[in-house]
């Protein structure tokens, strides 16, 4: 009998821990390791933001539920991987201290065969001064818990402006290296809705402020897309969104320090501003969770399987090139790391070769750029593909058997602009491949027939059922498996 440890137990590591457990769950052991007791889907933690839905709603108990499977789980942080074993433990093992409530600080040595690193990223609420909710003077979406407090803090700006108050209210990124745009994009058309639906959007200024080059890159050096016929750009149809909505937007722009009540930001050009706000919501960037790694020597190895940012090198060409040298064959393919062929990360947790958008500074040298998405479907796809060569290594196979490169797949997002069920919208957009490949599709570097946008109230139906649809999957109710991830 073999073990699978999987560190993570959000969309990446509980869509391995599903498909493991369906398929080699009686014949191998299956540990999961997370430091939440809860798992949540992230997408609908905007609408927690916004009181139209509560945390019951986006998160499940992970141990009631694995406690119905043959996967076992360990609520636990990952400090350390010794993927050569050390002096008194021959096989590969993993440190973890746990953090249920009464084993908290308890570390443990957890041997395993296969390893797949699904930790997901540390939320650097700190590389900004005063950026984030514990810390700091904004407020997030990351986690349901945040979701929460943003919202609270959101009603009492709602009841300012009941009472008369003028609000600013800023939402965007944190950084100028953060990802993840889309969440900050689609919560800042919640927020609209909400206004209007108070009475209050007249007493109210909303700013969009983003590290993007321009509005709709998303992280993805922009996208052009068909609509109704016609094909345009993301600019186009994220500054139409905006236009519609009386929504302010300034982009190219990192972050410097947040007070209260107040951001300082730099832009491209190298000019230092500040911004006044009431409310503000700024995504942060993302770093590696900090895990270590030793040889059999004890010695650390932590730089060898780790980028500098802490995300785990996996198969993907690292050397470093100029932008137009990029290519989307630098990619991963298996997510397996280099030197341990039992060893793999997925979804966020593993490191890109490099940006998808172009690489930009202001004039004062200060990167100004959006870094890769890797979240939501692409995460799903990965650690499925994982969860199946895992399987058929298991059963013989000599290295892994299935793929999934963000050059050759396509993704799905729609973006809720409004939750009421007759009232609401919901931006659909598809792109395909995540990654452009040029060499394959040299105009817009993706298949424009299958790269598309739309938005209307068909589409936020489709995002609400997609939020059951994937709980149902998660919470492995009868046919799970038969929902595409």
């Amino acid at each position: 009998m073999s073990r699978v440890v999987i560190l993570g137990a959000g969309i990446a590591g509980h869509t391995a821990a599903r498909y493991l457990n369906k398929w080699i769950g009686k014949q191998h052991e299956i540990v999961v390791v997370s430091p939440n007791a809860k798992w949540n889907w992230i997408p609908s933690n905007i609408w927690v933001g916004v009181g139209q839905m509560s945390e019951e709603d986006v998160t499940f108990d992970l141990a009631k539920l694995y406690g119905k499977t043959q996967v076992d789980f360990r609520q636990a942080k990952a400090l350390a991987i010794h993927p050569e074993g050390n002096a008194d433990n021959a096989q590969p093992f993993v440190t973890v201290e746990y953090t249920r409530a009464d084993k908290v600080g308890v570390q443990e040595n957890i041997t395993y065969d296969f390893l797949i690193n699904a930790t997901g990223p540390k939320l650097n609420f700190g590389a900004t001064e005063g950026l984030g909710p514990e810390h700091g003077h904004t407020v997030s979406v990351c986690s349901a818990k945040h979701a929460i407090e943003a919202n609270e803090k959101l009603q009492a700006s709602i009841e300012a402006m009941r009472k008369g108050e003028k609000q600013t209210i800023v939402i965007g990124t944190g950084h100028g290296m953060c990802t993840c745009q889309g969440a900050a994009f689609e919560y800042i058309y919640n927020v609209d809705h909400a206004l209007r639906e108070a009475g209050v959007r007249d007493k109210a200024r909303i700013v969009w402020l983003s590290n993007e080059y321009e509005l709709g890159d998303f992280g993805m050096g922009g996208v052009h897309i068909k609509r109704g016929g016609y094909i345009t750009n993301g600019k186009t149809f994220a500054e139409s969104l905006m236009v519609e909505r009386g929504i302010e937007w300034i982009t190219r722009a990192h972050v410097k320090k947040v007070e209260a009540g107040k951001i300082h930001y730099e832009t491209m050009d190298g000019q230092f501003h500040e911004l006044d706000f009431d409310f503000s919501m700024l995504i942060p960037p993302f770093a590696g969770v900090g895990l270590k790694a030793f040889n059999k020597a004890n010695e650390d190895i932590t730089s060898q399987v780790f980028a500098p940012n802490g995300f785990m090198k996996v198969d993907a060409d690292y050397t470093a090139r100029p932008f137009l040298e990029w290519s989307a064959k630098d990619w991963p393919r298996t997510y397996q790391t280099p030197a341990y062929r039992n060893i793999f990360a997925v979804g966020i947790a593993f490191a890109p070769p490099h940006l998808i958008s172009k690489p930009m500074q202001s004039a004062n040298g200060t990167p100004i750029n959006p870094t890769a998405p890797r979240t939501g479907m692409p995460s799903a796809a990965m650690a499925k593909a994982v969860a199946m060569s895992i399987r058929d290594m298991l059963n013989g196979a000599e290295k892994p058997t299935h793929t999934a490169s963000m050059a050759e797949m396509g993704a799905a997002c729609v973006a809720s602009t409004g939750s009421h069920i007759f009232k609401g919208t919901a931006a659909a957009m598809t792109v395909f491949p995540v990654v452009p490949d040029f060499e394959k599709y040299p105009e817009f570097g993706r298949d424009i027939e299958l790269t598309f946008g739309e938005i209307g109230l068909a589409g936020h139906w489709m995002k609400y059922l997609l939020h059951h649809a994937f709980i149902y999957q998660a919470k492995l109710r009868p046919g799970w498996s038969l929902i595409p991830d």
